[in-house]
């Protein structure tokens, strides 16, 4: 690496993280945008829904885990995560085996609550899903992102990534149950003849 390193002049250097940062900032931008724009109208902002995203996926989380996971200082993830108790979402115990951390774990409000968002979920208003059509429709198939798994993996470490992937499995089959949950609420509200 080093020798990698010694190859590479302080203007290589400068402009390739100058592009990460710009090239991060505006993906952010209309993340951000397109993100707190599905879940306003339930009252939750893009750490709270993120906080339920993660407590979700992981069958419950510490503090800890949802600022490592979720990318937020500790005492972000501990506020907001207080705020959802405080609102019926989340719920703080301990578990049998592990009487030292405290954990977070999703009431079923805040269940309902997630799959609500899930179904709320409009593609046609996400700026990055549209963005990516052009792609997905040239290739067949969405980008995957290998290089930034690879940088993250660097930065992160590799359990990091691990988990960070087979949340994605788990959103998918969250997703899955949310739908499957929606298909029997309709089907319970429909006459039957």
């Amino acid at each position: 690496m080093e020798k990698v390193e010694q190859s590479l002049t302080k203007k290589d250097t400068i402009i390739y993280s100058y592009k990460v940062v710009q090239l991060s900032k505006a993906l952010w931008k209309m993340v951000e945008k397109d993100w707190q724009q599905w879940i306003k109208p339930f009252g939750l902002n893009i750490n709270e829904h993120h906080i339920l995203w993660i407590a979700h996926y992981l069958g419950g989380a510490t503090i800890s885990d949802i600022s490592k996971y979720g990318v937020m200082h500790v005492s972000t993830a501990f506020n907001f995560s207080k705020k959802l108790e405080e609102r019926g979402y989340l719920t703080f115990s301990k578990k049998d085996n592990d009487k030292r951390n405290t954990y977070v774990y999703l009431t079923d409000e805040g269940k309902k609550l997630l799959i609500e968002t899930f179904n709320s979920y409009l593609p046609q208003n996400d700026s990055v899903l549209k963005g990516s059509m052009p792609l997905r429709n040239l290739y067949g198939k969405f980008p995957e992102f290998p290089e930034l798994f690879s940088i993250l993996r660097e930065i992160y470490g590799q359990e990091f990534t691990q988990l960070f992937e087979a949340s994605f499995e788990q959103a998918y089959n969250a997703l899955t149950e949310a739908e499957q949950q929606s298909l029997q609420m309709k089907e319970k509200k429909e006459p039957t003849f």
